[in-house]
């Protein structure tokens, strides 16, 4: 079995015990590794507090990707408590509730813009700042779905957000190689998560993904942490710039 001792990971994007960050940095710290935190604002602090706590988390921030400076803190405060840093999980993603709702040809210039900040912009700086830390290599890994490649009812524009957050993986992955830096995108099938519930009609999706599934069944947030940990890990260290499928086998049917 990977170990992933001594290494230290910034997990991003925990909501409450349903999200996919915390599947992956439970997964993290089960292989060894140290986690730092962040919880969007003062409202989702007493969700995601106890969940770090559990994790043992000694690096607990506030972290809301689009007011100015928070970001930088963040890595401030890992830089001067840690010294470096081994593993980036960006798990966040948003859109203007009218613009993700409506058809694609008709969402906003504002809107897209935000999401497209929110859901990718942020995650290539936070590679940007990771960088320098990660003088002896790294891994970062979003999460996307597999709406980025084919039309998924209701998923609108985030289907266009999240093509462009996988070529992102794959330009980042391309430049940073050469420093040991690993890029990756998960890319699990439909989840009940609460960013899931702004999609409409998703209990349809889900229903649909499991009896299509080979494996009849739908993939959880353990299965994504597992994947998080193994490609954070040594054992995939020639691996990069993938987008990982953990669906059941759902994305190979028709």
């Amino acid at each position: 079995m990977f170990s992933l001792e001594g290494q230290k990971a910034l997990v991003v994007g925990i909501a409450n015990d349903q999200s996919i960050a915390w599947g992956c940095a439970r997964a993290l710290r089960d292989q060894g590794a140290e986690i730092a935190v962040t919880y969007l604002n003062d409202n989702a602090e007493p969700h995601v507090r106890p969940l770090a706590e559990e994790l043992g988390s000694e690096i607990i921030l506030p972290l809301d990707v689009a007011a100015p400076g928070q970001l930088e803190a963040v890595f401030d405060t890992i830089s001067q408590e840690w010294g470096g840093l081994d593993i980036v999980l960006h798990s966040i993603a948003f859109a203007p509730r009218d613009d993700l709702h409506g058809r694609v040809v008709d969402c906003s210039a504002e809107g897209f813009a935000t999401a497209m900040d929110i859901s990718v912009h942020s995650f290539l700086r936070m590679i940007r700042i990771a960088e320098p830390l990660m003088d002896k290599g790294g891994t970062c890994l979003s999460v996307s779905f597999f709406g980025s490649s084919r039309v998924v009812p209701n998923y609108n524009m985030m289907g266009p957000v999240k093509a462009a957050l996988e070529s992102t993986v794959r330009y980042a992955a391309a430049e940073l190689g050469d420093k040991g830096i690993r890029v990756h995108a998960l890319s699990p099938g439909p989840l009940s998560t609460r960013a899931a519930s702004g999609i409409a009609h998703f209990d349809e999706l889900l229903s649909v993904a499991a009896d299509r599934a080979p494996t009849r069944q739908l993939a959880s947030i353990e299965d994504v942490g597992a994947m998080a940990a193994f490609l954070a890990s040594t054992e995939a260290r020639n691996l990069t710039g993938g987008v990982h499928d953990i669906d059941g086998g759902f994305s190979i049917t028709a």
